[in-house]
């Protein structure tokens, strides 16, 4: 049986972190980080997912604001707050919530955010960074993935890892993070042969492609650490992630739940970004 790697307290051992550092800031500079979180429109999932940041920040005694902004804001409008959350000294942190309103270019709002401000990640600087082994910020689910490996106590130099999934947000900033670690890595995704043979190869899978329990028992090698990215719901509309669990749990070595795996871990991360921004700030 795989052991449990349990995203939910390890997450709370992240925050209390990073509740430590704000105090040790408040202390030094006069006054606590600042994260600010820009909503445009009324997408239900952005509304919640932003609720969960707002608290969790206000958790670890962060200061911020949510910009709530309807959905008829214009591309200059949201580029505008964002300039203005640029110059501002008290804004450690901007995140922009995707998906964005109709009419609006993610792309062209999420590069005019200061790349020293960027928590989320996802700006070109910071992908560069991240890229060519600079300091950056660096997006907030794979750091989170990162870490729950290493709680797991996965020594990654010289282990073969499988990241299923090319995406800007989660598959290509993972496999950087585990070169930087001397990892072996694949970037495995839609079209590529045999994935199941590919997958058999790996010590470390880290599922991030969007279809529900795609990742079968059969694909893993005993005892290999299984990373489960996946937020999906399966034939009975219950919550799951790209692995099946069930299956693969009894082969793999170590191995995160969906809920309760990596999803604590991204806010977790967004936080610990905020402060370390606020430390370069």
């Amino acid at each position: 049986m795989a052991k449990l790697i349990d995203g939910k307290l390890i997450a709370k051992a992240v925050r209390d972190e990073v509740r430590g550092g704000v105090e040790a800031f408040l202390a030094a500079r006069g006054r606590r980080p600042g994260l600010h979180v820009v909503l445009a429109g009324d997408d239900p999932a952005s509304g919640v997912y932003v609720r969960n940041k707002e608290k969790a920040a206000e958790e670890v005694g962060m200061a911020g604001a949510v910009h709530r902004l309807p959905p008829t804001v214009t591309e200059a409008e949201l580029l505008a707050l964002v300039e203005r959350l640029n110059v501002d000294p008290a804004v450690d942190g901007i995140l922009v919530q995707l998906p964005l309103p109709k009419g609006i270019a993610a792309e062209k709002v999420l590069d005019a955010i200061d790349p020293a401000k960027d928590v989320d990640g996802f700006h070109p600087i910071n992908v560069g960074a991240l890229w060519t082994g600079k300091p950056g910020l660096v997006p907030c689910t794979p750091r989170g993935c990162m870490r729950l490996i290493a709680e797991a106590g996965v020594a990654l130099a010289g282990a073969r890892a499988v990241v299923i999934g090319r995406s800007n947000i989660v598959g290509k900033p993972m496999a950087a993070l585990l070169l930087a670690e001397h990892a072996t890595v694949t970037v495995a995704h839609s079209r590529t042969r045999d994935l199941p043979g590919v997958c058999l190869q790996a010590d470390v899978i880290v599922a991030a492609v969007g279809r529900a329990k795609m990742v079968r028992a059969e694909w893993v090698k005993p005892g290999a650490v299984v990373i489960d990215v996946g937020m999906n719901r399966d034939e009975h509309g219950k919550l799951c992630g790209d692995v099946d669990f069930a299956s693969v749990e009894p082969v793999a070595g170590a191995i995160t739940p969906v809920p309760g795996g990596v999803g604590p871990m991204t806010i977790a991360m967004l936080l610990d970004n905020t402060l370390a921004a606020a430390k370069r700030h």
